[in-house]
């Protein structure tokens, strides 16, 4: 069954006379249950929720393994770092993955003993630093800047080594490339971004392949308490419809921005995947299915990158990425990143090419006298 077909099945339910396809959010924070907790189906609302159950199944149709939903991307990071890491454990990450990831790992779980090795993505230089660690942690592409790693080559590295391994799926999607399938021991994602793709939830997920994970992350989650919302939960599902559409749509559009703005000579540093003549292309045309929507570039100074932020009327200025809306920002003003100062992450929304081309083009030519 193709991708397209798939999302739009992924986690329905049989057909019953008079149901509709997809029934609607449970609001419950308790259940009937009465005698023994294991006779009833749905006992607590931090337990389980059957919006969740039904959005779990969809992703794990998706992904090729259990999932189980979080209240966030973060959320299904801790909870991954949660059950995995102890004291006196090693993990490797990305030095140049998402920030508020390394807070995290390098805060929290270094003062509770975990030691933390950083190599960048590109180059797979995190296979140098595998020797006695106990999780590899994968960004492909990277956020922000779209570095991309061999994913299959350094999972069978870690594996080699007894290492587990975490891609974190969230610039790709599980439509862009599968982790389970290449080998991975978890696959997460925030959901916030193009799995949803409205901009109107906050929300993560991990998949496993080995399902004893699951029932250890589901234990997190339950005494953590970082447990979704049932609308956020039902409002993701009924997204996962137009995710290959929308897909499609920012993936070509995304192309053409990027190639728009390699020709320009105020633009530099232009980085997208699926460019032929990008650092990443190589690597990421075996492994990708689909290139993502997000593009990076560098104007030559902040005033410049603001003044170019100022002047686009189909570009909002705002962080996160994966939505509907083309968005940008200057991805330096939150520190953290190892970026010029008029670095620009731009998220290619579902809009017209020719229109985004226009309006990409009066903001550039606006910005250049800056």
């Amino acid at each position: 069954m193709e991708s397209g077909t798939r999302v739009i099945r992924a986690g329905l339910p049989r057909p019953s006379q008079g149901a509709s396809f997809l029934p609607g959010p449970a609001f419950a924070s308790v259940y009937h249950a009465a005698g023994e907790p294991g006779d009833a189906p749905f006992t607590y609302g931090r337990f389980h929720n059957p919006t969740w159950t039904q959005y779990e199944q969809a992703l794990s149709e998706l992904e090729g393994g259990p999932a189980l939903a979080f209240a966030s991307g973060m959320a299904a990071v801790a909870a991954v770092f949660g059950v995995v890491l102890r004291p006196g454990d090693v993990v490797v990450v990305p030095s140049d993955s998402y920030y508020t990831m390394r807070q995290l790992v390098n805060g929290y779980f270094t003062e509770m003993g975990v030691s933390v090795k950083m190599a960048p993505t590109a180059g797979n230089a995190q296979e140098g630093r595998l020797n006695g660690a106990k999780l590899l942690w994968l960004e492909s592409p990277s956020n922000p800047r779209l570095d991309v790693c061999d994913i299959p080559a350094l999972i069978a590295a870690a594996h080699e080594r007894g290492v587990l391994v975490a891609v974190d799926n969230t610039t790709a999607t599980v439509l862009g490339q599968c982790p389970l399938a290449s080998g991975a021991d978890f696959s997460l994602a925030s959901d916030t971004k193009a799995l949803t793709g409205h901009a109107d939830v906050l929300l993560g997920h991990v998949a496993v392949r080995d399902p004893g994970w699951i029932r250890k992350l589901h234990t997190w989650r339950s005494q953590v308490g970082a447990i979704p919302g049932p609308m956020e939960v039902w409002l993701a599902h009924r997204s996962l419809a137009t995710l290959d559409l929308r897909l499609e749509r920012q993936c070509a559009n995304a192309l053409t921005v990027a190639t728009f703005l390699s020709e320009r000579s105020d633009v530099v540093g232009v980085r997208y995947p699926g460019l032929p003549q990008d650092p990443a292309y190589a690597i990421a045309s075996r492994q990708m299915q689909r290139f993502g929507p997000v593009v990076s570039f560098v104007l030559a100074s902040r005033a410049r990158a603001e003044a170019f932020l100022s002047a686009g009327q189909l570009v909002y200025e705002a962080t996160s990425f994966g939505g509907v809306h083309t968005t940008a920002e200057r991805r330096a003003r939150w520190g953290g990143d190892a970026i010029p100062d008029g670095f620009i992450r731009l998220n290619i929304g579902c809009e017209t090419a020719v229109d985004l081309l226009a309006d990409l083009r009066q903001a550039l030519d606006k910005a250049s006298g800056v």
